[in-house]
């Protein structure tokens, strides 16, 4: 049996400015680098056989502070949606510059794609197509996964028997950690879903 480890990234200042981050590739932030390090801490005595991360700068640091020791690889396949004209924006600004387009994102996801980025059936193919090949080379063991809120949601969905329809349905949490087991006799388990109780104490940054 194979146990998926999930984690989406730390705090970035578009996440903290309610901003559509993805493709964007802004750094972590000082909150984002404590929740990362409060992670760390949770999972120092967690043996995993292989760290997979997405390539940007969010994921890809996230995946390096909690995994200092691994061997890390990054793929694009495990980047967030590209938002195209929703990218940079606040939410409040989506609002009021294209309302119609967005409201349907919000109601039917799997309905939209958004000029100049993807369709979520964009996403969903490119993750799935991924993480099927890692799972088939590891199947026992603990693998991680260092991402961002779509994808989670993507390999969520699936492991929860849910249609895409379901994307917005699934809440995922800044900092949050996910744990999925797979086995070639049943249906995948989800153990743990945006877990963050590694972040309830006073928030202190500790760099």
């Amino acid at each position: 049996m194979a146990s998926l480890i999930l984690i989406r990234h730390g705090e970035t200042d578009y996440s903290s400015e309610s901003r559509y981050c993805g493709y964007s590739d802004p750094p972590l932030n000082k909150k984002g680098i404590w929740q990362v390090k409060r992670l760390a801490e949770r999972l120092k005595r967690l043996n995993v056989d292989k760290v997979y991360s997405s390539d940007l700068k969010r994921a890809a640091k996230t995946a390096k502070i909690i995994f200092k020791d691994k061997s890390i690889e990054e793929s694009q396949d495990f980047r967030e949606i590209n938002f195209g004209i929703f990218e940079g924006l606040k939410y409040e600004e989506i609002i009021k510059k294209y309302p119609k387009l967005y409201r349907t994102w919000l109601d039917n996801p799997t309905m939209v794609k958004i000029p100049k980025g993807e369709a979520l059936k964009d996403l969903s193919k490119r993750v799935r197509k991924r993480l099927s090949l890692i799972l088939f080379q590891h199947k026992d063991g603990k693998i991680v996964l260092v991402t961002h809120g779509g994808p989670i949601r993507v390999i969520l969905c699936d492991a929860l028997k849910f249609s895409l329809e379901a994307f917005w349905q699934i809440e995922q949490n800044i900092g949050a950690l996910n744990i999925i087991e797979y086995s070639e006799k049943s249906e995948p388990h989800v153990v743990k879903m945006n877990d963050t109780s590694h972040l309830l104490i006073k928030e202190k940054i500790a760099l």
